[in-house]
């Protein structure tokens, strides 16, 4: 049985302002720095085997600092960018709500038939993660291993291996630094 630990990555500036990142660089904050060093002490005894990340400034430090503290290798995924908001990103969760409304609920209640405005479907994303983690589980069967994504990636790869429901993924933005093992048997995932 395979165990992936997902690691959402400490906080930006963005987090604690309530903007929405998508797939824009905002690095961790020093309090964002100060959750990995958490993760990193709390996840010490899991024996992960390698850390692998998506892409994007927050993810990549975050990872960066967990495979150094642990001692061990950090793999980068390929094609495995956050979703992109197009023009929300940098809005303000909030503003979104009040500026589209309509908007605002359908992505609460059916993100996956919203496209943000010059954004990207939901689909195009959950098939990046198919395609990656379809990769990362035929090379590891066994074993623990971590991934490190930010929000909402980190929802969708917990939905391909778990296949529950997405659910509001206005809170999901809400989460970082925090993690969840996933036990996952890799001859039972596949693509929707």
């Amino acid at each position: 049985m395979l165990q992936i630990v997902l690691i959402r990555p400490g906080c930006t500036d963005y987090d604690l302002q309530g903007r929405i990142q998508g797939n824009l660089d905002v690095p961790l904050n020093e309090q964002g720095k100060s959750h990995v060093l958490r993760i990193a002490e709390e996840i010490r005894g899991l024996r992960i085997e390698a850390v692998y990340c998506a892409c994007g400034e927050p993810v990549t430090q975050a990872a960066t600092i967990l495979a150094e503290i642990l001692g061990i290798k950090l793999r980068k995924m390929d094609r495995m960018q956050n979703l992109n908001h197009g023009l929300w990103q940098g809005m303000l969760i909030e503003d979104v709500r009040v500026k589209q409304p309509k908007v605002y609920r359908q992505w609460q209640e059916h993100p996956e038939n919203v496209c943000p405005p010059e954004g990207e479907m939901l689909a195009d994303a959950i098939q990046r993660v198919e395609a990656a983690m379809a990769k990362l589980l035929k090379r590891h069967k066994e074993g623990v291993v971590a991934v490190v994504a930010s929000e909402p990636l980190a929802t969708l790869i917990r939905r391909y291996v778990t296949h529950e429901e997405i659910g509001d993924l206005w809170k999901a933005l809400e989460r970082h630094s925090c993690w969840q093992v996933l036990t996952v048997d890799p001859a039972l995932v596949h693509a929707d």
